[in-house]
């Protein structure tokens, strides 16, 4: 009985040949199907907005060049990469400004937004006194404020990064206050039940509790930085080759260059696309461990 029980499972573990079924063998096949279901969840993932890329910049070629339509009243896609290759180290010099502009007014916002926040949520009284004020800020258009600010600070770069900074600013503030005040009340007690300081509350807890919300604040404000960036560039901007997307979109529409003008625009799009994922991963580097907006399922 005992060299029968033996023998089958040998026969078990080993199929034809002498090939390992179970073990190693196993382990292999499960980390085959895995890598097979993440390369298929990948491509699910990407062909539909490829296929959707294809069909509509395919379709917007046909049919502009079917109906006709001048190139400077709506070029076709290749009319656009034309101009684009034509004037390539324009527009890099354009998108390398309006990037520079951005990211000092978004780090400005970052920097000011959140601790203002920290400061009002360290004082109901200071919060109920200040707030009302930058929510009317945030109302006010900023092209309404935009000549007061070239007053001030001069045309150029410094208005720019000034504009930039006032529409990324109140979001950061907005985000990080609500996170402030949104840490678990029974961690403030125990925190309180230790003889916590205010400082070492707000460091120790609060901040690391709204580390969320300051995050979503960034994601907000990066790509608003662009657009203060460009609507900078339209009322302050600076001409020459030292001007922005936002001088380059405003020359290229004064001598119809159209198809240029849509290469700005996407380029502008495209700048504020890069900055919004290069925040989403410094989101998940901050969040990922334990938040579960960015936890792996």
């Amino acid at each position: 009985m005992k060299n029968n029980a033996e023998q089958a499972a040998a026969e078990g573990a080993f199929g034809p040949g002498g090939a390992r079924i179970g073990g190693a063998g196993t382990a292999a096949a499960a980390q085959r199907a895995e890598r097979t279901g993440k390369r298929r969840a990948l491509y699910g993932k990407l062909l539909p907005p490829v296929i959707a890329f294809i069909v509509f910049i395919g379709g917007w070629e046909l049919i502009v060049k079917l109906i006709g339509t001048p190139a400077y009243i709506f070029p076709k896609p290749s009319d656009i990469a034309i101009a684009a290759a034509e004037n390539f180290d324009k527009l890099m010099a354009s998108v390398w400004t309006t990037m520079v502009e951005a990211v000092l007014g978004f780090l400005l916002s970052i920097v000011l937004g959140v601790g203002g926040a920290i400061l009002l949520a360290s004082n109901r009284y200071i919060e109920k006194a200040i707030y009302p004020y930058a929510v009317i800020l945030q109302t006010i258009p900023i092209v309404a404020i935009a000549p007061i600010i070239v007053i001030w600070f001069g045309a150029g770069a410094n208005a720019i990064v000034i504009i930039s900074f006032l529409i990324g600013f109140f979001p950061m503030l907005s985000n990080t206050l609500i996170g402030l005040h949104s840490t678990d009340a029974n961690m403030l007690n125990l925190f309180h039940l230790y003889n916590a300081g205010p400082v070492q509350t707000m460091w120790r807890l609060r901040i690391p509790a709204a580390l969320p919300y300051i995050v979503a604040g960034l994601k907000i404000s990066c790509t608003l930085a662009v657009v203060g960036a460009i609507v900078g560039e339209y009322i302050a901007g600076i001409g020459g080759g030292k001007g922005g997307l936002g001088y380059a979109i405003t020359i290229a529409a004064s001598q119809l260059q159209t198809a240029f003008l849509f290469a700005a625009g996407l380029s502008a799009s495209l700048l504020g696309i890069g900055l919004f994922l290069l925040v989403n991963y410094l989101s998940g580097l901050l969040l990922s461990s334990w938040h579960e907006s960015e936890m792996k399922k």
